[in-house]
């Protein structure tokens, strides 16, 4: 029989950088620490929600009022600044430039007339790639006590959460649908973009009941996550009846959307719940390492900066084939006719 050893002085887990709204967000000194002490419990706004208890404690480990992470924490360790670093669009960003790295490179002629490099496969990313860094030049406008998480891997596979948003007004999912210059329609169950009908709604309810029940289950209280679809540059927006569920704006409502709102939790349960919002193994069942979103952003830019070369070389072609089209008409026929009479 073996004797059980004494159990050593409690370690605690890394500190979590939690992402300020452009940089990273200050926490208070016990959430700074990583530790998530008991507290009040958290209001409900009426949006999702879930109480989920953390599993009981090894007998043998002192009680410090920590939650166990449990399963949910594979790899949070090695990954735990990742969160805090990814850029607003990654995985989109990500998933444009591999379609795009299959691509044979474009010949010289066709960089010449302008023919657009993306693919079509790689083009409704591109322009939901375009949609999440527009949302997150905006949310950096938010103040210190804000915490945003951007590109949020969740679930088991390879599907994120465009934008967590947590602060005093409480926490929100931001699913983000780039559709500019389109009309969209909006009634309290559907939405449709150029008559057609989208998923929108569902989705992104979907989104944060996902995020209420994982983040509820760490933090070990209730905590409520509101679902926000944010339209990016709409053509004009026709509300029959609004959603009472799901917050929708445009991408210039957004900001003061999200400051208006009245608060909801205090700064020790902000500071409990971003410290818990950071851990990769919160949101992830097998968190993997996460690329550099340096070399994703100047990879993307160098190929925005592709994509708008070739549509200013379109417009010129097109300028001078008008140019064209216009000297030949006034040097012979009608034209000169015309000329002539001068």
């Amino acid at each position: 029989m073996t004797t059980p050893a004494t159990p050593g002085p409690p370690v605690l887990p890394p500190s979590p950088q939690p992402a300020r709204a452009g940089a990273r967000a200050e926490l208070p000194p016990t959430a700074a620490s990583g530790e998530i002490p008991p507290g009040a419990p958290i209001r409900s706004t009426g949006f999702a929600a879930f109480r989920l208890l953390p599993p009981p404690t090894d007998p043998g480990t002192p009680d410090l009022g920590i939650p166990d992470l449990g399963a949910a924490d594979h790899g949070a360790a090695d990954h735990e600044a990742g969160l805090a670093d990814r850029c607003a669009g990654q995985a989109v960003i990500a998933e444009t430039l591999r379609i795009q790295d299959e691509q044979p490179p474009q010949p010289w002629w066709a960089r010449v007339l302008g023919v657009d490099p993306l693919s079509d496969r790689s083009r409704s990313w591109f322009r939901g790639a375009e949609g999440e860094i527009a949302v997150g030049q905006i949310l950096r406008r938010l103040g210190p006590e804000w915490t945003v998480l951007h590109a949020v891997p969740v679930g088991a596979g390879a599907s994120d959460i465009d934008h967590v948003v947590i602060g005093p007004a409480g926490v929100f999912t931001l699913n983000t649908k780039n559709h500019a210059g389109k009309a969209v329609w909006l009634a309290e169950r559907a939405i449709r973009i150029d008559g057609h009908k989208q998923h929108y709604l569902p989705h992104s309810r979907h989104e944060a009941a996902r995020a209420a029940k994982r983040l509820s289950a760490v933090v070990g209280e209730l905590v409520p996550v509101t679902p926000v679809l944010v339209l990016i540059g709409p053509k004009s927006l026709t509300v029959k009846r609004r959603p009472t569920d799901v917050g929708v704006v445009t991408d210039r409502q957004l900001l003061r959307w999200l400051q208006r709102r009245r608060p909801v939790l205090t700064p020790a349960q902000v500071g409990r719940i971003a410290a818990a919002a950071v851990l990769p193994g919160t949101w992830h069942d097998r968190p993997a390492p996460v690329e550099d979103p340096a070399v994703l952003q100047e990879r993307f830019e160098q190929l925005r900066s592709a994509v708008r070369g070739a549509r200013v070389r379109r417009k010129l072609w097109k300028l001078a084939g008008t140019a064209a089209v216009l000297a030949a008409f006034l040097g012979a026929g009608p034209g000169r006719a015309v000329l002539d009479t001068f």
